[in-house]
């Protein structure tokens, strides 16, 4: 117990600000490098560029980033959000949509009535998907 009372609470709160900016500092850098590599816009040469400077002069590299680049960050990380979404939907409207045997027999129907199949293959159609 002597351990914990020679640690005053501003120092572990101290520590645990310290620790915390630490963690924040990384993800800011992860965050940085993320966006920096997934851009379509710039030329490597650019990319070199930025990665070299946020290297040499940590600090000053990422704030100057963020500051530069901060709205374009949100900007694209919103296209691939909704780009990621569209994907999503669309696989889901697809699974849902050509899974069943009664799809593929509506679908079959459809083309019975509009004379682009006769009758034998709707029959023939309808088999298959029963199947």
């Amino acid at each position: 117990m002597l351990i914990a009372a020679d640690y005053p609470f501003l120092d572990v709160f101290w520590t645990m600000l310290v620790f915390f900016a630490w963690v924040i500092w990384f993800w800011l850098l992860i965050t940085v490098f993320a966006d920096l590599f997934r851009r379509h816009d710039i030329s490597g040469w650019g990319k070199a560029g930025w990665t070299a400077l946020v290297i040499v002069l940590p600090y000053l590299g990422v704030f100057a980033y963020l500051i530069s680049q901060g709205k374009h960050m949100a900007e694209r990380k919103a296209a691939d959000m909704q780009a990621s979404r569209a994907e999503f939907d669309d696989y889901v409207r697809q699974a849902a949509g050509n899974g069943g045997p009664s799809d593929q027999i509506e679908q079959a129907k459809r083309l019975l009535d509009s004379g682009a199949i006769d009758a034998a293959e709707f029959e023939q159609l309808k088999r298959k998907a029963l199947a």
